[in-house]
Formats: C-alpha cells, structure tokens, sequence
C-alpha cells in the first residue's frame, strides 16, 4: 500500500518507501487482528440475564403522575369557579354601593326641598297671623 504511487512528482519507488509501507501493513494488520479477537470474545462472552428493577416503580408512577394530573386539573376548575363567584361578588357590591349613593343622592334632595320650605317659611317678613294687616298696608303704598 503506497500513497505515493499516483504521485507524479516523486516519480520511482526508494527503499524508504518500501520500509514505510512494510510496517505500515504490518501494523494495520495487527490492529484488524486485535479487533477481530476482541469481537469474537465479546460474542462468546455468557449473558447475563437482567431483571428489570423498575418493574413495580414504574405502575405506581404512573398512577402517581395520573393522579397529579387529575388534581392538577381539578384545582384549576375549582380556581376559575372562585374567580367567578368572587367577580360576581364583587358586581353585586358595586351595585349595592350606587344604590346606597342613589338614596343618599335622594334623601339630600328631599331634605335640600325641606330646608327650602322651613327657608320660605322662615323668609316671611311678616308672621302668619299678622298677614290680613300686612296686606293692608301694602294697599296703602305706606310701609
């Protein structure tokens, strides 16, 4: 085996190159045998028979990781329906309090039209049992 065969430019064969491929064949050959002896030894090697340790573990994980999904599933459920009652809650509170302003708006309107009343009632400048002489004076022009 010469990779310098093809080669043009080296031209003829030395005795160097001869010595280089000898050993070269040489210890290819030494290698392929070694790879060959390690091959049939591996082959002829007896088996071992292997239980398969996680052959209980493996149902119970299994059933476990099931269950986790399963709750998992189960809280979120749980979690959107308190979201919604608490949503619902918070709706009905805020209706609530506009009502509470509605009657707090309307009880000041009433009592704002009762200060007025008291207010007119008051702004009298002449009392209810004085008035026919009041309006006597008034047809008079004195004051």
């Amino acid at each position: 085996m010469n990779w310098l065969k093809g080669n043009s430019v080296t031209g003829a064969k030395t005795e160097l190159d001869g010595e280089v491929d000898g050993e070269l064949e040489q210890a290819l050959s030494n290698f392929r045998q070694s790879v060959h002896a390690w091959s049939e030894a591996e082959l002829s090697r007896p088996r071992e028979a292997r239980v398969a340790g996680h052959g209980l573990w493996r149902p119970v994980l299994a059933w476990g990781m099931g269950l986790a999904v399963a709750l998992g599933a189960a809280g979120g459920g749980l979690y959107e329906h308190h979201k919604v009652v608490l949503e619902r809650q918070a709706r009905q509170e805020e209706l609530a309090h506009q009502r509470q302003i509605e009657a707090q708006l309307k009880a000041k309107e009433t009592d704002e039209s009762l200060l007025a009343n008291v207010d007119s009632d008051i702004s009298r400048s002449v009392p209810t049992a004085m008035e026919p002489l009041a309006q006597l004076m008034d047809d008079d022009g004195t004051n």
